[in-house]
């Protein structure tokens, strides 16, 4: 029997550290893919344990790594079953997900209540063991409080935040001395600091003179922070090994700068950065080019400038069967990126946990999801997204403690037909953010209302109007006179079709009051509140100077 040993986290922190959910992010697709969890992706996960043919143990809560198991044979099917007997949180197999029996191995994986992943091809089951014990510890390590807004895997924002606590410069390197972010105090760096930044790696020589002195075999070996006094022209500096289940990530380097010392705490502070470290190193280690070949590849096809033969290639996707994009935002206020691994992460866990094949793509302030392989039924199709769509809305919205909006695109015959369901899905997102109405998910003919008057906006934008109108006299007048709202006054009776009740109630003023306002109106403004004419331009205007940051049409 192979094992891999216990995740140092067992029966670890609260929240998500030591869940599925935590342990994905952390690993990234450049070493496992998740095909379905039917529990859901906050299952515990308490270590790895390789498959042997010849003492098929399976523990509760760990991770079984299906060695030598073809996924499309009934082997497998029944390794599924008895995984989820035996309460394991989920089976890994080897790369590939046959088509004729995926649906076979989701369908045991619902039944039996256990995650299927897969294994990538360019991560050997060898690598993966230590990849998965290494993100196991790293996944139950909590973050330090100054680095906790770090995203997952930004390194720079990282060495940007020990630098500060630290009061020096850091660098940030993999275990062949490479640099893989620095932070942006240049503040008269020292030489050596300068070559190794312009090369992207410590010089070959220092790298040599170090090795020859035992020096990487004290800092790999060292269970604590190595400190170097300055000597001569070099400053004093720290060095601190990054580890996660005793594999060995890289290091964390800390130099004075300006001849200033180092804060009193430098090295306690970097003893927690290395920890909290851990995690971001492994997700960068383990998030691949290939990653960013396929999402470069997606994002070109659906800005209608790439080729569908190039992403059906590099994701896997097929070419000519039914297929529609979602597009995911938070509304107006929330960053896309909130939450412990980004929305970006969150939806590609969530979107496999459901059994989907999709590509995810940041886009501006939202994201974008190509959903493949969908029923070739129309209607069935349809459905699918739908349920997708509202899926991700009810789930995301309670990860991330926010509203969340998914404007789904129409499913189109294959991946040459994308952008256009791109576009139809941003043009429902939109409508859903600028109604603000508690409606989460729809498609465009569902909001078809506020997205004609949205692109009647957009069109209208290039007109040139009269500078005297009415609503323009109105806006001079509220913003020469400090604490006027006739503008907003203005929206609230035509919004609520001169209902003075609904009206004043909306602005939260007295009926009277609110009359008193109209007679106002039409004294500064002249606007003729009787004239058909005279109100619709006036709702146009509206729309078209928006509220703070366009939110509304």
């Amino acid at each position: 029997m192979a094992d891999s040993g216990e995740a140092s986290g067992r029966g670890g922190g609260a929240g998500d550290q030591g869940t599925l959910e935590r342990l994905l992010s952390v690993v990234g697709a450049g070493a496992v893919e998740l095909h379905t969890a039917p529990e859901g992706l906050r299952t515990r996960v308490t270590g790895v344990h390789v498959l042997d043919a010849l003492e098929p143990v399976i523990r509760p809560r760990e991770l079984l790594l299906a060695v030598g198991v073809d996924p499309g044979s009934a082997h497998a099917l029944d390794v599924v079953r008895r995984a989820g007997e035996a309460g394991a949180a989920g089976v890994v197999f080897g790369p590939g997900r046959p088509e004729p029996t995926a649906k076979a191995l989701q369908s045991a994986a619902a039944d039996s209540g256990t995650a299927v992943l897969f294994r990538t091809a360019w991560c050997t089951w060898a690598q993966l063991v230590g990849v998965l014990r290494a993100g196991l510890a790293a996944a139950g390590a909590p973050p330090m409080p100054a680095t906790s807004g770090v995203p997952l895997g930004d390194l720079d924002s990282l060495a940007d935040a020990v630098a500060a606590l630290v009061g020096g410069s850091v660098t940030i390197e993999d275990t062949e001395s490479r640099v893989l972010a620095y932070s942006s105090t240049e503040e008269n760096v020292d030489e050596m600091r300068r070559l190794t930044i312009l090369g992207r790696r410590v010089p070959p020589w220092r790298v040599a003179a170090m090795r020859e002195a035992g020096f990487f075999q004290a800092l790999w070996g060292a269970g604590d922070v190595l400190h170097r006094p300055a000597h001569g022209q070099d400053p004093e500096r720290l060095v601190g090994a990054v580890r996660a289940g005793g594999e060995a990530l890289g290091s964390i380097w800390v130099a004075a700068v300006a001849g200033r010392p180092l804060s009193p705490n430098a090295a306690e502070t970097l003893r927690a950065a290395a920890r909290t470290a851990a995690a971001h190193l492994l997700h960068h280690r383990t998030h691949s080019s290939d990653g960013r070949l396929v999402e470069d590849a997606a994002r070109a096809l659906l800005e209608d400038r790439g080729s569908v033969e190039v992403l059906a290639e590099r994701a896997s996707l097929p070419p000519r069967e039914p297929c529609a994009v979602l597009a995911v935002g938070t509304g107006p206020g929330r960053s896309a990126d909130d939450g412990p691994s980004g929305l970006y992460g969150l939806l590609t866990l969530h979107c496999a946990a459901l059994g989907h094949r999709v590509v995810v793509v940041p886009a501006g302030g939202g994201t974008l999801v190509l959903v493949s392989g969908l029923e070739r039924a129309a209607e069935r199709a349809d459905a699918q997204v739908r349920r997708l769509g509202s899926a991700l809305a009810d789930q995301l919205s309670a990860t991330i403690g926010s509203a969340v909006k998914v404007g789904l695109g129409d499913v189109v015959p294959g991946l040459a037909g994308a952008p256009a369901s791109r576009r139809s899905a941003e043009r429902a997102l939109q409508a859903l953010v600028a109604a603000a109405g508690p409606h989460a998910v729809a498609r465009c003919e569902d909001v078809a209302d506020t997205v004609g008057i949205l692109q009647v906006v957009d069109a209208l934008r290039e007109v040139t109007l009269p500078l005297r109108t009415s609503v323009a006299r109105l806006r001079e007048f509220d913003a020469d006179h400090g604490g006027s709202c006739l503008v907003e006054t203005l929206r609230a009776y035509l919004d609520h079709f001169g209902d003075v009740s609904a009206a004043s109630r909306a602005l939260g003023v007295h009926a009277n009051s609110l009359r008193y306002r109209l007679r106002r109106i039409r004294q500064v403004s002249g606007l003729d509140l009787e004239s058909p004419d005279a109100r619709l331009l006036a709702q146009v205007q509206l729309r078209l100077g928006g509220e703070a940051g366009g939110a509304r049409p």
